[in-house]
C-alpha cells in the first residue's frame, strides 16, 4: 500500500493529547462497557485513559482520536471525584474519609478484599479496564496523611 494514504502513528501516542498525562493502557472489552454505544467508534479498539482529573479527555488512541467524559456511560474516577475509586464495590472518597475520621480501615479493607476477589468486574467496571486497589491505598494514605 501506497504509504501516503496512510497516517504514521504519532511519536508520543502514550500521553494526553490535552494535558499531556501519561495514559493508561485500556482493551476492547474496557472501551466497550464504558462509552456510550453511539460513541464507542470514537477511539480504535485498544486505547488509553487520561488519568488526570482535570481533563475532559477519558480515552485517546494513536490516531489523535478521542472520546471525552460525556461519552461514558456513567462518571468515572478520578475524573468525577465523587464517583466511587471501585466500581464494582461502590467504595468512594468519603467512605475513605469516613474511616480515616473514625479511626478505622473497615470500609477501606472490606473494598481491597472484594477488590481482589474473583467478584470483581475490572476489566469492564474500571475506567482503566485494571483493579482499582492501588488507587484505593493511594488515597488512603493520601487522607490519612502522615502519621
Amino acid at each position: 500500500m501506497n504509504k501516503a494514504f496512510v497516517k504514521e502513528q504519532d511519536s508520543d501516542a502514550s500521553h494526553c493529547p490535552n494535558c499531556k498525562s501519561l495514559g493508561r493502557p485500556v482493551g476492547r472489552s474496557t472501551l466497550d462497557s464504558m462509552l456510550k454505544p453511539d460513541f464507542r467508534t470514537e477511539v480504535a479498539s485498544t486505547a488509553m485513559f487520561c488519568p488526570f482529573d482535570g481533563c475532559k479527555i477519558a480515552y485517546f488512541d494513536s490516531f489523535d482520536r478521542v472520546a471525552t467524559i460525556d461519552m461514558l456511560v456513567r462518571p468515572v474516577y478520578p475524573k468525577d471525584l465523587t464517583a466511587p475509586l471501585c466500581p464494582c464495590f461502590g467504595l468512594t472518597l468519603d467512605d475513605i474519609q469516613a474511616d480515616v475520621d473514625e479511626g478505622v480501615v473497615s470500609r477501606t479493607r472490606d473494598a481491597v478484599q472484594k477488590a481482589k476477589s474473583p467478584a470483581a468486574r475490572c476489566s469492564t467496571m474500571s475506567p482503566t479496564g485494571t483493579s482499582c486497589v492501588q488507587d484505593i491505598q493511594r488515597c488512603y494514605r493520601q487522607i490519612r496523611g502522615p502519621e
